[in-house]
């Protein structure tokens, strides 16, 4: 329990006033070391702590101040975390989970928002926030003819600043690119490491499937619409490396399956991937209990793991420590090294969320395609 909150409770029940007092007085959830208490102040029946926390039970009961509308509970998190929950109010035979009203961090997601704790040591990364004095890049809307798919897919381009027509750029072809915009500050990550000269100008094109459930999970139409439609099409528009080891698919659950799963097809034509919490669910015997919309994974997965040959030269593999899919990104890291491809990978105290991805979007980038700064200080 934090120490502000045995302070109030030393006499037993406090007043409406202290109460007022306390919650103005502090920051929620509160953080002492490795111990986090969440607080709620409220009418209601019962609260209940739901966090997103794979290996923990995902509900806690809050401890209800008798005679007080205040509930809390506390939980031990190590330095570093970051996690994201919500907080579920009971009335009678109605719960709705809410987003703790003491708490202003939040986090969007394509299903809407949960409440941010940030545990002792974790902090949004100044790279990832907005920066007057880093130039813009600008977006472009092209229309992409398709003999994969027919007919046309809408692609949204990430241009750099100052682009040249007579500089090579290399490409970054990102599953769910707009979520990426919109969810994980991508427009302000690419803007920030640039202008740093942590990478070099990238040309980032952003595609979002109608079906990425069955698109994204080994599709080879997916990955001939990449490869033979797509890469072929920007290389005639636009300054790129037409080489392997300038082009790059990156992805995030579903999309890491989606950009593993075309380098395997059409292995040698990438030279990089960028892997986020994949989706990389296996089987060593039975069935998978991941569920219907995984089987086309499991599939893809057993395959790639009875013959991984070398489809890329280097991947940045990351993972967060509270998902469920972190067995499965484990078991892969030393498969991916025995094929001599140059791998690196990231644990993180997260769950499976974009802000997650967001958080390591640096590293993985600039391990991929160093800057400047980077190839003069490593």
């Amino acid at each position: 329990m934090a120490l502000a909150i045995r302070e109030l409770l030393r006499e037993p029940p406090p007043s409406a006033e202290a109460i007022a007092r306390f919650i103005a007085a502090n920051r929620f959830p509160l953080v002492e070391g490795s111990s986090t208490t969440f607080v709620f102040h409220g009418k209601a029946d019962k609260v209940k702590l739901r966090h997103f926390i794979y290996g923990l039970p995902s509900t806690r009961p809050m401890k209800h101040v008798e005679g007080t509308d205040l509930w809390y509970v506390t939980e031990e998190l190590p330095p570093g975390s970051r996690i994201e929950y919500k907080l579920e109010l009971f009335h009678g035979n109605e719960r709705h989970w809410v987003l703790d009203p003491l708490n202003p961090h939040t986090a969007r997601d394509p299903f809407g928002a949960n409440s941010v704790c940030q545990a002792a040591g974790y902090e949004t990364p100044e790279w990832a926030l907005e920066d007057a004095d880093a130039r813009p890049g600008s977006f472009e809307s092209v229309q992409v003819p398709t003999r994969a798919f027919g007919g046309q897919r809408e692609v949204v381009l990430y241009l750099p600043a100052r682009m040249r027509p007579t500089r090579q750029l290399a490409l970054v072809i990102a599953h769910d690119g707009i979520d990426y915009l919109r969810y994980a500050s991508l427009k302000a990550v690419l803007d920030n490491l640039v202008h740093r000269l942590e990478v070099p100008q990238l040309l980032v094109a952003l595609t979002q499937s109608p079906d990425r459930l069955r698109e994204y999970a080994g599709d080879k139409k997916h990955a001939r619409f990449l490869t033979e439609d797509l890469v072929p099409w920007l290389e005639k528009r636009f300054p790129l490396q037409q080489n392997p080891s300038g082009r790059c698919l990156l992805g995030a659950s579903f999309g890491a399956v989606a950009s593993l799963s075309t380098a395997w097809y059409y292995p040698g034509f990438y030279g990089r991937l960028l892997l986020q919490s994949g989706s990389f669910a296996f089987t060593d015997i039975g069935e998978s209990e991941r569920g219907p919309a995984f089987k086309p994974v499991v599939e893809f997965v057993n395959a790639f793991r009875a013959a991984p040959g070398k489809p890329v030269e280097k991947i940045f593999v990351s993972c967060g420590v509270y998902e469920s899919l972190i067995y499965e990104n484990r078991s892969l890291v030393p498969l991916l090294q025995r094929t001599g491809m140059d791998v690196r990978f990231v644990e993180a105290r997260d769950g499976h969320n974009w802000e997650n991805w967001r958080d390591r979007l640096r590293e993985g980038l600039s391990w991929l395609f160093p800057g400047p700064l980077w190839m003069v200080y490593e």
